[in-house]
C-alpha cells in the first residue's frame, strides 16, 4: 500500500476524514497514539470511539494525556451505525461547532460485524463526508484492520475516505468518490424477505391494525415487553410517514431472522435527504422524527430509496 503523493498539513478550516490501515496492535497504536497526543498537546478536544479493549490500551500508552481525552465504547454508540453521526455532531457542538480544531477517532467496522451491519457501516462512513462537509476544522481518523477485514472492505474504505494512512505514510485516496455520489439515494439491494414472512397492506385509518400486527409478531417472537413496546412505536412512526408522505398506503412484513425480529415497510414515497434519521430533529421541525425514533430504538435500520419507493427495515434483537 505504498504511495508517492505527499499531503500538505490538514486544512485548518476543513473536515479531514482519514482511514488508518493497520496490521496488529502495534501498528494500531503507532497510528492512533501520536494522533491523539498531537491533539492534546495543541489544546484540541479529542473524542475516541473504539472498542473497550482498545480504550484500555490507549490509556496505558498516552503517558498522562488520557485524562484530557474523552472515550466512548463503539459497541454501544455504534451498535446501530446511524447513531454515530449524531454523536460526532454533539461532540462538535460542545466544542465550538467547528470554530476551533478538534479531533476524533472512530472504528465502526470490525471483523465480526454482520453482513447487514457492515453495509450500513460503510454507508455511514460515506455519509460522514456529507454530514460534515461544511462543519469547519476537525479531523476524524477511522482505523481498519487490514488483516482481519476482507480486501473488498478495505477497497470500499478508500472510496469513502479522502485521505489514507498506513505504515508507509499518509496520502490522498485515489478511489474516493465525489461528494455528490456519496449523497445520492442509497439503492443497494436488500435480500428478499423469506416466503413465509407475515404481511399486512395498510392505508389511511389502519394504524391500529399496524400496531396489532406488530404486537402479535413480537409476542410470537417472545420479545420482552419493553422491547415490544419500542418496536411497535418505531413501526407506527414509519407507517405514519408512509401514510403522510408515501402515497397514503404501505406494505408491512415481519419475520424472525436469527436472534432478531425484522420488520419491513415499503411505500411509494422517496426520501430525498441522505441524512434522514441521522440528525436530531429540532423542536420546530415538521416531520423527520419517525426515522430518528426508529434509529434510537432499534439495533439496525436499513433504508433504501428505490425507483419505485422507499424500503425501510428495522432489526430488533429479541434479547438485548
Amino acid at each position: 500500500m505504498s504511495g508517492t503523493a505527499v499531503l500538505p498539513a490538514p486544512c485548518e478550516q476543513a473536515f479531514v476524514h482519514e482511514a488508518l490501515f493497520y496490521r496488529g496492535e502495534d501498528e494500531w497504536l503507532a497510528g492512533t497514539v501520536p494522533f491523539i497526543s498531537e491533539g492534546v498537546d495543541a489544546g484540541e478536544p479529542v473524542l475516541v470511539v473504539v472498542a473497550a479493549e482498545r480504550i484500555a490500551a490507549l490509556r496505558a500508552e498516552l503517558d498522562g494525556r488520557a485524562e484530557a481525552v474523552s472515550f466512548a465504547d463503539m459497541a454501544e454508540i455504534g451498535l446501530n451505525p446511524a447513531r454515530i453521526i449524531p454523536a460526532w455532531r454533539e461532540f462538535l457542538d460542545r466544542h465550538g461547532n467547528g470554530a476551533r480544531p478538534v479531533r476524533g477517532i472512530g472504528e465502526p467496522i470490525w471483523a465480526n460485524r454482520s453482513a447487514d451491519e457492515l453495509v450500513e457501516c460503510q454507508r455511514h462512513e460515506a455519509l460522514l463526508n456529507v454530514a460534515f462537509a461544511s462543519s469547519g476544522a476537525w479531523r476524524l481518523l477511522c482505523p481498519y484492520d487490514i488483516d482481519a477485514l476482507d480486501p473488498a472492505v478495505i477497497e470500499e474504505a478508500q472510496r469513502s475516505h479522502p485521505v489514507i494512512s498506513d505504515a508507509d505514510g499518509r496520502r490522498p485516496s485515489g478511489l474516493c468518490l465525489p461528494l455528490d455520489d456519496m449523497a445520492a439515494p442509497f439503492d443497494q439491494a436488500l435480500p428478499d424477505p423469506p416466503g413465509d414472512a407475515a404481511r399486512l397492506v395498510f392505508q389511511n385509518g389502519d394504524l391500529r391494525s399496524v400496531r396489532s400486527f406488530i404486537t402479535q409478531r413480537a409476542t410470537d417472537a417472545q420479545l420482552p415487553t419493553g422491547r415490544l413496546e419500542d418496536l411497535v412505536l418505531a413501526v407506527n412512526e414509519l407507517a405514519t410517514n408512509s401514510l403522510r408522505h408515501g402515497g397514503g398506503r404501505g406494505e408491512l412484513r415481519a419475520w424472525k431472522s436469527g436472534d432478531s425480529l425484522v420488520c419491513e415497510i415499503r411505500d411509494n414515497g422517496r426520501i430525498q435527504d441522505p441524512l434522514a434519521g441521522r440528525q436530531r430533529p429540532v423542536n420546530s421541525a415538521i416531520g423527520g422524527r419517525g426515522l430518528w425514533i426508529a434509529n434510537q430504538l432499534c439495533e439496525l435500520v436499513q433504508m433504501r430509496c428505490l425507483p419505485n419507493g422507499n424500503v425501510i427495515r428495522l432489526h430488533m434483537r429479541i434479547r438485548p
